[in-house]
């Protein structure tokens, strides 16, 4: 009885190792082409559940640059708001190091994020990357600051570090809501608004700001990615929403 015993264990074991060996072997050819493509190009796949049933966030902060737990749980509300994803939204969180620059281009982002990023699109789950920067962006200007960029088909960085600057005084807005409004801005042109991947019902794209709904009101309006929506957010009691022509587009491009 004891041999008998002894002998499942090891095919156990076995198994066990066996499985752990074909996991690190799918990830050794997991495509990450996919997800590396240009910002829109996946809005159909992210909006609808015809390929994609589920969503892994791959969260990425430096240490000290973490969103609020309520941003994070606002940016999910929004993404099942818009989207069809039966199989659910799945946050993976964690921080990395700094690599202690005062401010990034999209190429350094671009290469922070091929180092780092560890979640890809595998079978019937599209992955996204969500990167809270420690440094500012390079297009930053003396009267303007950039607080976040689309830059991939599933790929987005947040100028954290500018958010919390300009929400530590009792005059700027709620450090939430600016992050919150950052935050589903992004992943709306991540959803290809405006005319970014996703085509527009009506024409209602900005003319002198492209890929920017003309809608001051809406979510999806140029300033609500830089300090020039401070302002408008001052005293706000919640973010910014899209506006009817926005959501009309993601309806007819699969999403909600």
């Amino acid at each position: 009885m004891k041999t008998l015993l002894k002998f499942g264990w090891i095919v156990l074991l076995f198994m066990a190792c066996s499985k752990d060996e074909d996991l690190n072997i799918d990830q050794d050819h997991i495509d990450k082409s996919q997800n590396q493509k240009v910002t829109g190009s996946s809005a159909h796949d992210l909006l609808s559940d015809e390929r994609y049933k589920s969503m892994l966030i791959e969260l990425v902060y430096v240490q000290g640059q973490e969103p609020s737990q309520s941003s994070v749980d606002n940016f999910i509300d929004f993404i099942k708001n818009r989207t069809f994803k039966p199989n659910g939204i799945i946050i993976e969180s964690r921080s990395i190091t700094s690599t202690a620059k005062a401010e990034y281009t999209i190429e350094d982002i671009v290469r922070i994020e091929d180092a780092n990023r560890t979640q890809y699109n595998i079978d019937d789950q599209i992955a996204l990357w969500v990167y809270f920067s420690d440094g500012a962006s390079s297009e930053d200007t003396d009267s303007t600051s950039v607080l976040g960029t689309a830059y991939r088909n599933t790929s987005f960085v947040i100028y954290e570090q500018t958010i919390q600057k300009f929400t530590q005084g009792s005059l700027g807005p709620n450090r939430e809501l600016l992050e919150t409004t950052v935050i589903t801005h992004e992943f709306g042109h991540i959803l290809g608004l405006t005319n970014f991947g996703t085509n527009m019902v009506v024409n209602h794209e900005d003319t002198e700001h492209k890929r920017h709904c003309d809608n001051e009101n809406c979510l999806m309006y140029w300033a609500a990615e830089s300090t020039a929506s401070l302002g408008s957010l001052t005293g706000a009691s919640s973010a910014p929403t899209l506006d009817d022509q926005c959501i009309s587009d993601l309806r007819a491009n699969g999403g909600k």
